[in-house]
């Protein structure tokens, strides 16, 4: 922010590493402006920020906040709560939203691996379509299992740290 005053509590290098991540969570498939949201919010004090601060420290349309939150809400990446007294919403990003996403995740894997195998099923198992999908099955199965120990290798991990 040379040359402008900076947003308090939001200095260069902040602004730098949000814009960092939320090009590296960009290049992964995610939307633009809900990686930029994103990572403000995973960047702030709290994990919570208004629609006006993210406006005012991303330098982005309210319009472009709502939408921004409206995705980030419906896959699970923030919440809304409201401001006590007040009739803001602030959005939060928790700080265990990455094991819930992942544990959602392993719902959807197993729905997956049905869906792949009724596919092996109905391309035949010796077409080359059918092995294709069939070996997508077997990594998708693979990582439904291995994601429940996963989790809990890093719930066990997560209680060594001294995070806060």
């Amino acid at each position: 922010m040379s040359g402008e005053t900076a947003v308090e509590g939001y200095d260069d290098a902040v602004s730098r590493f949000v814009e960092r991540f939320a090009a590296e969570l960009t290049e992964a498939g995610m939307q633009r402006m809900a990686s930029r949201v994103f990572a403000a919010l995973l960047a702030s004090e709290d994990g919570a920020l208004t629609s006006a601060e993210l406006s005012e420290r991303l330098r982005i349309s309210p319009a472009a906040v709502s939408g921004a939150v409206r995705y980030l809400s419906q896959v699970s990446l923030v919440s809304r709560e409201r401001e006590p007294g007040s009739r803001r919403d602030r959005y939060r990003v928790h700080s265990d939203v990455w094991y819930e996403t992942f544990t959602k995740r392993d719902a959807i894997l197993a729905r997956w691996v049905k869906v792949l195998r009724d596919g092996v099923a109905a391309l035949g198992e010796d077409t080359p379509a059918g092995l294709r999908v069939a070996e997508t099955a077997e990594f998708m199965f693979f990582l439904e299992n291995e994601m429940s120990s996963l989790l809990e290798r890093w719930r066990a991990h997560r209680a060594t740290l001294d995070l806060g």
